[in-house]
């Protein structure tokens, strides 16, 4: 437990200690997140939380975690150094969505091949048990770049993708010291620090953005937590076996998995890219619908710990039965916010200021230039 308090601690105070000098950096060598038309923000702001993250997880691990009882994790790190320099060119140059993938590929595969993490078992779902290894692996590359793309693509509103992955990583965390697996809970936890630190400069109004930098490697320690929990937890006979185990670690990481399969999946339906741009994702309807920052972040937080309560409670009936409750309680989740129409809604006017409507009533608002029109 020492190990685990002491990761955790670390990765707080270097994160803590780092983000204002990274802040001071930024303004000073103007390192911004422009506004355009796909951003929520107004004014510029510094992208390169991400960095101070990092440096709060790396650290952190390699003084609590000891390398030479669990030599996999030296690949983690490996790996983490390459999604590393790869969000961090991207928060500052742009790169291209197949130079993104490309350097996602090559961190899953220095994880699998090297770190060991590897999904061999449906365990049960489909009526499948174990797998040949080519399609395991082939699943595993999927899982793993899908998980990865799934918190860079839900870092959209202030708070949000650093509270969900203080969540999954919460969960991982103490599934792991429960089944003693203590550097993976070590590892888990110190990203729950991290994130801790960073999400007090996250908060709405935001001083700082995590950028690709942030995410892309809140995705990676997802994807080794939740491919290393599903094969822990599913293993029959042992003391911490959970029935239903790739239901629950679906259930844990069901926001950012959901909108993004989601999202990807209109966007090849409309013959697009599914890395292209647009303003489809949950928290863009959410904050059409006129909620704030920090009502979109708490929300999609608290439906996740739904999901993951309503899996645990339901973990004994089959698998084959669970999953798709939950799939069928997200999408009537989204249907319910996306049709739903509030009773009131924010509106910027033709001055720039922020006004309240009724959108159930007939009447409507006019502009100053209407009101001009109507009385000439």
């Amino acid at each position: 437990m020492e190990v685990i308090l002491l990761g955790a601690l670390l990765a707080f105070i270097i994160t803590y200690t780092a983000i204002p000098v990274i802040i001071n950096v930024a303004n000073f060598k103007k390192l911004y997140d422009v506004p355009n038309d796909r951003k929520i923000h107004a004014t510029p702001v510094p992208s390169l939380g991400g960095l101070g993250i990092f440096a709060g997880f790396i650290i952190a691990c390699l003084l609590a975690i000891p390398l030479g009882s669990t030599s996999e994790f030296q690949y983690y790190f490996a790996a983490a150094l390459v999604i590393f320099f790869l969000g961090l060119k991207d928060d500052i140059l742009v790169l291209t969505p197949m130079k993104k993938i490309i350097g996602q590929a090559i961190a899953a595969f220095i994880i699998i091949y090297k770190g060991g993490i590897e999904i061999q078992s449906m365990h049960g779902f489909l009526g499948v048990e174990q797998l040949p290894q080519a399609i395991g692996l082939a699943l595993t590359y999927l899982t793993v770049i899908v998980v990865i793309n799934s918190f860079n693509l839900i870092d959209g509103v202030d708070g949000l993708a650093a509270g969900l992955g203080i969540f999954t990583t919460l969960c991982f965390g103490m599934y792991f010291y429960i089944a003693a697996q203590i550097p993976y809970a070590t590892l888990a936890f110190a990203m729950t620090g991290s994130l801790m630190a960073f999400l007090i400069f996250n908060r709405s109004p935001a001083r700082i953005f995590m950028g690709d930098t942030g995410s892309l490697l809140i995705g990676m320690v997802n994807a080794i937590l939740v491919i290393r929990f599903i094969n822990i937890a599913g293993t029959p006979g042992t003391t911490t076996s959970v029935n239903a185990s790739p239901a629950i670690g679906v259930a844990i990481l069901i926001i950012p998995l959901f909108d993004t399969l989601r999202v990807f999946a209109i966007r090849i339906f409309n013959r697009r890219s599914p890395f292209s741009p647009d303003r489809n994702h949950i928290h863009h309807i959410l904050l059409d619908k006129g909620m704030s920052h920090k009502a979109v972040s708490l929300a999609l937080i608290v439906t996740n710990i739904f999901f993951v309560v309503l899996a645990y409670i339901l973990r004994n009936i089959n698998i084959n039965l669970l999953i798709p409750i939950l799939l069928c309680c997200a999408f009537a989740a989204f249907a319910f916010v996306f049709f739903h129409k509030p009773a009131t809604m924010l509106i910027t006017n033709e001055q720039g200021d922020i006004i309240q409507i009724n959108t159930r009533s007939r009447i409507m608002p006019l502009s100053p230039a209407k009101k001009v029109a109507e009385q000439n």
